[in-house]
């Protein structure tokens, strides 16, 4: 079930915000994986920073799809060295 809901936000770039750890968290959904000990994540940008996290499926509760919020993904740039 939270995999499709995460799959449909991330291909219509629909913002999420979930509880995690019981913290409030919304996020850019970037990707879903598995992890070194074989657990699914999800990874995406959190608002108001720049940093791509990663989020356990296991501790996310309480998914919302902001269906009226979408976004554009980020790629950072590196600058180059003359």
């Amino acid at each position: 079930m939270k995999s499709n809901i995460f799959l449909a936000a991330i291909s219509n770039r629909y913002k999420l915000k979930f509880l995690y750890n019981l913290n409030e968290i919304e996020l850019d959904p970037y990707f879903i994986a598995n992890n070194k000990c074989g657990k699914k994540v999800i990874y995406g940008r959190v608002n108001n920073s720049f940093e791509v996290k990663m989020f356990e499926y296991d501790k996310i509760l309480n998914i919302k799809v902001l269906d009226y919020s979408k976004f554009s993904p980020i790629i950072p740039l590196i600058p180059m060295a003359n």
